[in-house]
Formats: C-alpha cells, sequence, structure tokens
C-alpha cells in the first residue's frame, strides 16, 4: 500500500482530528449479532458532534480549502482508510500455514544462499520465521549479486565524511545495501500463532512510528532520504483482533513515516518490484 496522494502532504493538526476522530467515535461499526463488525463509516454531522461532547468548537469543520471543506475532507480520509482496509488489506492477510506454505514454496524455487531467520520461540514452537524468511529470499533473488543485511546485528548509522549524522534508537530487520548508510531499511512484524493482540504487538506499531520519526527527522534536518517500508502479516493477529491498529499504521503511512506498507501476500508481488527499482 502507497499513501493516496490526496492525503499525503497534510498538516500535522490533520492527523490530530484523524486521531481524536477515530479515538471518540471508535474503529468499528455495528453489525448484525453474529457477525463480524465492519470498520467504521464515518459522517460529518457525527464528528460535529463528538466535538460538541468535548466542548471543542467545530466552526473549522466547515472552512472551504482546496480540496472542499475540512470536515468533509477528514471524513473523506476515514472512509477510504476503512475500504481500503477491507478491500485490499483484509484478502491479502495470511495465517500461519499459509505462510509455511509459501516461505516452502520459494525456498525450494531458489535455493537461498542468504541467512533465513527463526522465530523466537523455543521447543516445538521454533521454526523458521515466515514471513522475514519470504523477504530475505525475494530480496536476494531481486538483488543477485549486490549485497545486503537480511539480519542486522546493529543499528543503522547515517554518516557525513565518515563521522555519524545520526544513529536510530532500534535494529531493523533488513538494510540495503547494510546498516552504515543505507538506501532503505524495513520492518517485518510477523506474529503467526498468536492468540490474543497482546501489548508486544501493539508495540511494535509504536516502534514503526519511532523509526518514522527519526528518519523523517533526518530527511528535514541533513537532507538525506532512507527509503522505510513495514512488512506486516497474520490474518487472526490484525484483522480479527487489531484491526484499530490497522488503522493506525494507515494513518502513519499517509503521515509519512513509512514509504509503503506490504501486508501479507503483498509482499509476493510488490518487493520484488520494489527491490529491483534499488540502485
Amino acid at each position: 500500500m502507497k499513501p493516496a496522494p490526496q492525503f499525503s502532504a497534510m498538516p500535522a493538526s490533520f492527523w490530530a482530528h484523524v486521531k481524536l476522530v477515530s479515538e471518540g467515535l471508535g474503529y468499528s461499526g455495528k453489525a448484525a449479532k453474529g457477525a463480524p463488525k465492519p470498520l467504521r463509516r464515518y459522517t460529518l454531522p457525527e464528528v460535529r458532534a463528538l466535538f460538541e461532547k468535548l466542548s471543542l468548537t467545530g466552526d473549522h469543520l466547515a472552512v472551504i480549502g482546496p480540496s472542499g471543506p475540512f470536515g468533509q475532507q477528514l471524513c473523506d480520509y476515514l472512509n477510504l482508510r476503512s475500504e481500503a482496509l477491507e478491500r485490499q488489506v483484509a484478502p491479502a492477510l495470511m495465517n500461519r500455514d499459509e505462510a509455511r506454505a509459501e516461505f516452502e514454496r520459494l525456498r525450494a524455487l531458489h535455493s537461498p544462499r542468504c541467512l533465513l531467520p527463526m522465530n523466537k520461540q523455543k521447543g516445538e514452537k521454533r521454526h523458521n520465521a515466515y514471513l522475514a524468511g519470504i523477504v530475505n529470499i525475494l530480496t536476494e533473488e531481486g538483488l543477485g549479486t549486490k549485497p545486503f543485511n537480511g539480519n542486522p546485528l546493529g543499528l543503522t548509522t547515517i554518516t557525513r565524511d565518515g563521522v555519524p549524522l545520526r544513529t536510530l534508537s532500534r535494529r531493523m530487520d533488513g538494510a540495503y545495501p547494510d546498516i552504515v548508510n543505507p538506501h532503505a531499511v524495513w520492518e517485518v512484524k510477523e506474529y503467526y500463532g498468536t492468540t490474543t493482540f497482546g501489548s508486544r504487538v501493539a508495540d511494535g506499531v509504536y516502534e514503526t512510528m519511532l523509526d518514522g520519526f527519526e528518519l523523517a527527522e533526518l530527511l528535514e534536518h541533513e537532507k538525506r532520504k532512507v527509503l522505510h517500508y513495514l512488512i506486516v502479516d497474520d490474518r487472526f493477529t490484525w484483522w480479527d483482533c487489531g484491526r484499530s491498529y490497522l488503522c493506525r499504521i494507515v494513518d502513519m503511512l499517509h503521515m509519512g513515516l513509512v514509504d509503503e506498507v506490504l501486508f501479507g501476500r503483498e509482499v509476493l508481488t510488490r518487493w520484488p518490484a520494489i527491490v529491483q527499482a534499488w540502485p
């Protein structure tokens, strides 16, 4: 998923409204008994009522800008977010068995030489990190003889004339060509086998936001651009339990904190094209 152009350069105040309305009105709509709740569709009267309830002025919602009244523009984005998640993201998410099948297929097809990471479980629960393995296999295949780091064991550092300018706070899951002065970095969030949406999953979203803010600051003050990708999967975790966090990921994308987000099966077709475009 790439950001919708009409919402990719909005001011910080716009995202303050998005967060406020999302929290105040909720992320899911009503559903028949026993049916899964759909993502909410937002209306301007509901937004106005929320502002009145919070004792906030809503006069600015009617202010007309280049794209129409501000309030309608806000609702348009929120509804675009819901529709994109239901139509594009939900069908793309895989479960563990589907991810394992794709990983095994690619491993047999390409006979990779790159590292294939393991998950962090022990005993019978320990197995290949399927999504990270898929990413590494496709990266190696797309780059050919060019190097990349599919298991960074250090922090990403940007230098000028051999002197560090910035060092990111967290380790990435991959970097091209390496973690010193990378052209691109990526994070993989796979949660196959989880039974609830726990704090570890929520923290993963906020960690990516931190990385995005650091890279945005680097670009603003040092004019150094590092491409930043997020790759996530597991239908139960994200769709059945954590749809509100999927909404936050879409917000993060449009805020410019990641350049592109790949959901589930999207990695199989989109990631090779991304890799082949790197210099």
